[in-house]
């Protein structure tokens, strides 16, 4: 498992938008694993796809998501829309990241808490929505060119041609926001068609927050809109670091600051167990 804080972005929508006139979105995203796109091969063809369908897997005929009750025939079909196998639809439905004595439940409500403390009554959670997204909320919702590639048949699983198995909670981004809320954590299982090595997996778990700012936040400060959202989300994420990081130790070594993973004695350890070298920033 790997936790990465480096994918931080802040967005600006001054006019309108599905902010709905609010200037300042800050957000920022924490992946429990790593993922990279594939592209085709000529054995990754939709022959090859409806062969796996067809594997004697252990496979439940239904399961309940984020509240839905949704049967194995609604999204393993035998369709040329369709390239979801068995193998990832037995994966539906586990919610390991809302089991408390799993890692991911424990890095979850680690997180959690950081938020409870430092932005106390605040931030709304979902950990329960539903991973089938429709097309428009996977990428058009959240800017995805038409012409990207992470909309590809060997990229995405999709039900249908309308419909796919989120590839990040960002899918959930613009509905959250519709409804009013402001401050907002989104955990989920996240799904995308990569070969399996020994750090990719075609399963693997996000999550991401939200606070939209207003001009009453900023204004006193001496900081433009842009300015202050870039400094807000900072020491939000510095906090997070320090939180979840504060003291590591490994082989009899003890550190107290995240910086210090890049110590030499941490780097040779990292070496040594043949570990992959992650950095927080």
């Amino acid at each position: 498992m790997a936790l990465s804080l480096a994918q931080s972005t802040f967005f600006i929508r001054r006019n309108g938008g599905f902010l709905k006139g609010c200037k300042v979105l800050a957000y920022f995203s924490t992946s429990f694993a790593s993922s990279h796109h594939v592209g085709a091969t000529p054995a990754d063809n939709r022959a090859a796809f409806h062969r796996d369908k067809r594997r004697r897997v252990p496979v439940a005929s239904a399961l309940e998501l984020g509240g839905l009750n949704i049967s194995r025939d609604e999204i393993v079909r035998d369709d040329p829309t369709n390239n979801i196998p068995n193998t990832i639809f037995s994966k539906l439905g586990m919610h390991l990241h809302r089991r408390d004595q799993h890692p991911l439940g424990i890095l979850k409500n680690a997180i959690y808490d950081y938020f409870d403390t430092n932005y106390p009554n605040k931030f709304v959670k979902f950990d329960d929505l539903c991973p089938i997204v429709s097309v428009k909320q996977n990428f058009d919702d959240v800017l995805v060119p038409a012409d990207h590639i992470s909309r590809s048949y060997n990229d995405t699983y999709y039900v249908d041609s309308e419909t796919v198995l989120r590839c990040h909670t960002s899918a959930h981004q613009a509905d959250i926001l519709s409804k009013g809320h402001t401050h907002f954590l989104v955990t989920g299982d996240v799904y995308r068609r990569d070969s399996i090595d020994s750090t990719h997996y075609p399963v693997f778990h996000q999550m991401e927050g939200v606070r939209v700012l207003s001009a009453k936040d900023w204004e006193g400060s001496g900081l433009n809109a842009t300015s202050y959202a870039a400094a807000d989300l900072k020491i939000c994420l510095e906090g997070l670091a320090r939180h979840l990081l504060a003291v590591w130790t490994c082989d009899g070594l003890t550190h107290t600051s995240p910086l210090l993973i890049h110590h030499l004695n941490w780097r040779y350890i990292f070496r040594r167990s043949g570990w992959k070298f992650w950095a927080v920033g």
